[in-house]
Order: structure tokens, then sequence, then C-alpha cells
């Protein structure tokens, strides 16, 4: 199986044109800023997304207004704002994430809740929910503990921006990374061998192993994987949630999800939402709301987003 680019402490600039060079020499350079430096600079561009990107603002209103119906117009079109700057400044911490010393990454990432549930080689799938800071949250878990994870990496179309990526997820803990297009049986024999999954199963990829089962009262298409991976790899789900703060973030691991997996993957898959929804009302602005996370639809349901 061909392994992703080893861990370098100075990642060397990129393959690719001269955009892809500059970009990546400006997160360089933001890793070695203050953290309130970056986060002003996040904030800025935040505002740029906010204006320009009006497809995606208005695919996050959309979004928004069906999870959140009780709220007003304004007050969900504020929420979206706050969300373009969380999303930018999330995006540009990647910056320190990746190219930081290990001691200043430690610092901005605070590992809490139920450590203990990492312990041990018992086969484990983590459950990590698409906010802002899934990448702090990856980070967080293979700098601060000794313990081997696994990742699933979907190669990015361009290459230069992958092997940043690649080799930015893989800076701590010498990590087992697998590519999406090696299938499941990698993933299933990382964890028999103790290696805990982290997933990130809360997106709308069409009908192909997914089901719908209700989101914030809408039916949505889900993916069914973290059921069937647990159950193939005889493995509990433990959440492990990332939110941005002032200080960096804060990476919350909660107790592992009792009766769970069950043999029934679409009823799972609805538990799985439910808890979902309970995590994104502790910070709503902070999940991934620019994806159209409802784009698949019944029968021949109107698409929301059909006047897009």
């Amino acid at each position: 199986m061909p392994s992703l680019p080893p861990h370098s402490e100075q990642h060397p600039l990129p393959p690719g044109g001269l955009v892809n060079r500059l970009g990546v020499a400006f997160m360089h350079l933001l890793a070695r800023l203050p953290l309130p430096w970056v986060r002003a600079v996040g904030w800025l561009l935040g505002q740029v997304l906010h204006t320009f990107a009006i497809k995606r603002r208005r695919i996050a209103r959309i979004n928004w207004g069906l999870c959140f119906p009780q709220d007003s117009v304004p007050e969900r079109n504020r929420a979206v704002h706050r969300h373009f700057v969380y999303f930018a400044q999330a995006w540009l911490d990647r910056g320190w994430l990746w190219e930081a010393p290990l001691a200043t990454v430690q610092k901005r990432l605070k590992l809490t809740g139920d450590l203990q549930a990492l312990v041990g080689n018992e086969p484990t799938v983590l459950f990590a929910p698409h906010f802002v800071g899934m990448d702090a949250g990856w980070t967080a878990l293979t700098a601060h503990l000794e313990r081997r994870f696994c990742g699933l990496y979907a190669e990015q179309a361009n290459e230069g921006l992958d092997h940043w990526m690649a080799a930015g997820r893989q800076r701590f803990g010498q990590p087992h990374v697998v590519a999406k297009r090696q299938g499941i049986k990698p993933l299933v024999a990382a964890m028999r061998q103790g290696l805990p999954l982290y997933l990130l199963p809360d997106m709308d990829h069409g009908m192909r192993d997914a089901a719908f089962v209700p989101f914030f009262g809408v039916q949505t298409a889900t993916l069914m994987s973290l059921s069937r991976l647990a159950r193939l790899g005889r493995a509990r789900v433990v959440p492990v949630v990332s939110r941005l703060t002032r200080e960096g973030y804060e990476v919350m691991v909660m107790p592992p999800w009792p009766n769970y997996p069950t043999d029934d993957a679409e009823a799972d898959t609805a538990e799985m939402n439910r808890y979902l929804e309970g995590y994104i009302r502790h910070a709503p602005e902070q999940y991934y709301w620019v994806h159209k996370r409802f784009k698949t639809r019944p029968g021949s349901e109107r698409s929301f987003y059909a006047d897009l």
C-alpha cells in the first residue's frame, strides 16, 4: 500500500505553479505570527469570503434556515456571517497546525474530556463531525497522545495543495493514513490492530451507502459508514468535537456511545444525527454550513438549492 509523504518539521514548497507556492509560503509566514494576528487576518478573509462567495453564502443561509427555522432572517444572516469568519480563521490556522513548533501546537490545542476512553488498544471509531476545527481535532490527538491513529484521506485535485495537506496531517505520531480510493479493508484492519479511526461521516455524498434519516427535522441523505465500520471492526464509537476558541481550540473527547452500533445501520445513523444535533447546538456557527447538506432529496422532491 503506497504511503503519503513522510513527516517533515519544515515542509518544502509543494509542486505546482506560482499560486501554489505563494499560498503555502503565506501559510509558512502565518505559522510564525502570534495567534491574535492570525485570527485578525482570518477575520478579514472572512469578510471577503462572505461578500464575494455569493453561492456559498446562499447555501449556508438555506442550511441554517432549514435547521433553525425559528430564527428570523436577520438572525440567520448574522449567524452565517459569523460562520464565514470562523471558517476563514480555521483555514488559516492550518498554517500553525502544520508548520509551528510542537510546543506551540500543544499549547494552543487543549485536549479535554474522557481521555481515558483513548487508553489501551480497544478497537475504536472516533466520530469527528465537520466543525471548522476538524483538522485541529486530528492534530490535537496525534500531538498530545502516544497512541497511533488511523485516518481516511481524500486526495485533492490540486497537486500542490494535496502535497501540503497530506504532509501536514502526518506531522505527529506516525499516523496510518489511508487514501479513500483504497476502500475500507485497510481501515478495518487498522482498527482491529488497535488504531482508532478518525471518521467524518456527516456529509451528503448521495445515496451510496446512505439512508434518509432526520437531521434537525429534515429527511437527509446520511452516510451509514459509522455504524458499518464500527460493526466490521468490532469497535465502539467515541465522539471527538473540536471548537475554535480565543486561545486556539478545545478538543473534547466524549464517553463512548452506549449500545452502539446495533444490527440496524439505518437506526444507528439516525442516532448519530441526534447526537450530532446536540453537539451543533453548543456552537452552531462553527459547523460546516457551506456544504450542500440537503442536496439529495427523496423521490422527486424539489431541491432546496434549485434557485441558486
